[in-house]
């Protein structure tokens, strides 16, 4: 009795022995045992497994892009314009009575640029370096004025609204854009929210829609819709700077927002949201 509980104990050591041992073994780094399988890399990158059945890997691309797409991108910063009018001329006073180059300040804080670009493209001309970016969206601009102006439409002319209590005051001026650029990429093998780059072109708008809008104590909210001599083109140079995850823009345009009198020339400043 004693014999078989030893031969017993013996069986129990070998198979907890043998139940510890590692089924998968590997020797040369281009052999793989999985139990009773093997699997051996080729020279070609592919695999097989003994026994004929053969399988590839593929590995994911790594190639940019040529032409990426950006949709929904929305800037948001600042309007002004300056000023450079000369307000001793009778054909301005006729335009604007009673005004300086004081009374057509704006609300810096609240004389507010957005623009919605509804697609955005970037190509690749040398290397990802040099891309051409180029879109097309709205570009919305109000002017939040000091002074209580307010537009005659009968005259064709502005003038100080005297008799009412007025809350906020602005002319709005909103353009179709299409911006055109030259880009710099100078981390091309960088994600986006770790590239730097420069973008520099010009833009062209066209004015499709114009108003002032006020609030008195008096009236409330009123819109008044009118050309109010604007152009009705509007050519600017624009910049962008991409500094990590932060992306600035700027436009500067190359003449008065009038097309006669005051001359106002918008420029505009702010953050832009954008993917690249």
């Amino acid at each position: 009795m004693t014999k078989v509980y030893l031969l017993l104990a013996a069986l129990c050591l070998t198979i907890s022995t043998m139940a510890q041992t590692d089924s998968t073994k590997t020797g040369n780094p281009d052999t793989v045992h999985v139990g009773n399988m093997i699997i051996v890399k080729k020279s070609d990158g592919n695999y097989e497994r003994k026994g004929g059945v053969e399988y590839s890997v593929k590995h994911k691309s790594g190639k940019k892009r040529n032409v990426s797409t950006n949709w929904g991108v929305v800037d948001l910063g600042f309007a002004n314009y300056s000023d450079k009018t000369d307000y001793t001329s009778p054909a301005v006073q006729a335009f604007a009575l009673g005004s300086d180059k004081d009374k057509f300040d704006l609300r810096n804080g609240k004389s507010i640029n957005v623009n919605i670009w509804i697609v955005m493209q970037r190509v690749n001309l040398i290397k990802h370096v040099v891309n051409l970016k180029y879109g097309v969206g709205l570009e919305l601009n109000n002017y939040r004025y000091t002074t209580n102006w307010l537009y005659n439409k009968d005259n064709n002319n502005f003038r100080i609204d005297a008799t009412r209590n007025y809350k906020k005051n602005k002319l709005a001026a909103d353009y179709a854009t299409v911006p055109v650029m030259l880009n710099f990429n100078f981390t091309p093998n960088n994600r986006s929210t770790r590239s730097f780059g420069l973008s520099v072109g010009a833009s062209a708008g066209y004015l499709y829609s114009a108003r002032q809008k006020i609030v008195t104590n008096e009236d409330g909210k009123q819109k008044i819709h009118d050309d109010y001599q604007l152009n009705q083109f509007k050519l600017s140079y624009i910049a962008e700077v991409q500094l990590g995850p932060v992306k600035l823009y700027g436009s500067l345009a190359t003449e008065s927002m009038f097309e006669k009198h005051l001359d106002h020339t918008p420029f505009n400043l702010g953050i832009r949201l954008s993917n690249w």
